[in-house]
């Protein structure tokens, strides 16, 4: 089957929906902490609820629905998103909110996933990195709008605002879900024992861990970027926003050239370039406050390591276990949020040690603990192989 002309901008749409929704806390942690009365530090565990709830969920999830037709899965699991943000808008409490985020978690880890699949068995293998790029386009161009929007918002009218202008983002997408997504499309059935045997699958699981280590690095700063700018550089409402919308630019760039990387020089290479990458610049944030022109410099360059690394790992994953191509994403996505929570509880203990100038030095140990890792996962799949 041919991919219909409008089906992978509606796949990115969801997925900017889903970005949108899940790190658009990253740029109001201050409003939502001052709300409910908790330092930055604690607000930052509601990322990690939501990190954790999707790394459980998602595979299993995607395995119980692994007979159910794609468009069906798709439609249901943006639907279910977008009530969950309404219920996150109106939360009376903080133990509330985690809840909500655990469901609007449940939604995000079916959908992504399953459109990153679609995408993979419609795309013919040498184009397969540009195609995985163009339907995750849309979690970094929530990177560029979504979170700076969503924390101008925030500032501005207050945190629970945000949360109902992603839902209602989601409302017009949902039917053209069920419009675009063919009812007949052939897809690969998955079921809780081949989830079983994936899980089994040592070099497998390892390959797909390194998605975890990889991003903690990044979120041990990411989560608690806006604390920083706000304590090192004196900014407020509108030089956090810029900054992020400065690190969306660049995520969006580097997304779009990962994929077109990868497919040239293979993923493992271009997963060891980024991964030096982040060593180099995350220690450069331990010296803020720096000159304005220095520190946008640094935010793009720093971004555009992070958001290259997706396609390549996607394409790394497949190839190790392409049967089971719909799990291994799915387990794959868990572990961007397994990175996230990891990297949020590290960042928080670390701001705790050395206050938010150590998140740089902090973010720097895990990166070299990721490199470590993609080489022996390399290692152990050469093996295999």
């Amino acid at each position: 089957m041919t991919t219909p002309p409008r089906l992978i901008p509606v796949l990115s749409a969801a997925n900017f929906v889903i970005g949108m929704g899940a790190f658009v806390l990253i740029g109001m942690l201050t409003p939502v902490g001052q709300d409910f009365g908790i330092a930055p530090g604690r607000t930052g565990w509601l990322m990690t609820t939501y990190a954790l709830a999707y790394a459980v969920l998602s595979p299993l999830l995607v395995s119980l629905t692994g007979t159910v037709g794609r468009r069906r899965v798709l439609a249901y699991a943006l639907t279910g998103f977008a009530v969950a943000n309404l219920l996150s808008a109106i939360a009376p409490t903080e133990f509330t909110l985690h809840l909500t985020r655990i469901l609007a978690a449940a939604g995000a880890g079916m959908l992504t996933p399953v459109s990153a699949s679609v995408a993979a068995g419609l795309s013919a293998p040498e184009r397969r990195g540009k195609a995985l790029a163009a339907v995750i386009f849309g979690l970094s161009l929530a990177q560029v709008l979504g979170v700076p929007a969503g924390s101008f918002i925030a500032y501005t009218f207050g945190w629970r605002a945000a949360f109902v202008v992603v839902a209602l983002l989601a409302l017009p997408i949902i039917p053209l879900i069920w419009r675009t997504v063919p009812s007949g499309l052939a897809f690969q059935t998955v079921t809780l024992p081949e989830l079983g045997r994936t899980l089994r699958d040592g070099p497998t699981m390892l390959a797909v861990s390194f998605t975890a280590t990889f991003l903690a690095a990044a979120y041990v700063l990411y989560t608690y970027l806006a604390p920083l700018l706000e304590q090192t550089m004196g900014y407020g409402r509108d030089g956090i926003t810029a900054i992020l919308l400065v690190f969306g630019a660049a995520a969006v760039i580097g997304n779009l050239a990962g994929g077109a990387i990868a497919d040239r020089i293979g993923p493992f290479r271009t997963l060891l370039i980024l991964c030096a990458g982040q060593v180099a610049t995350l220690p450069l944030f331990s010296l803020m406050p720096l000159p304005s022109p220095a520190l946008v410099a640094l935010i793009a360059l720093w971004s555009l390591f992070i958001w290259s690394m997706m396609a390549g790992q996607q394409m790394r994953i497949i190839a190790l276990r392409p049967a089971a191509a719909p799990i291994v994403l799915a387990l794959n996505a868990a572990a961007i949020y397994i990175g996230a929570a990891a990297g949020s509880a590290i960042g928080s203990v670390v701001m705790g040690i050395g206050g938010v100038q150590a998140l740089g030095l902090g973010g720097m140990a895990v990166a070299l603990l990721a490199t470590g890792h993609i080489l022996w996962s390399e290692r152990l799949s050469g093996k295999r192989s």
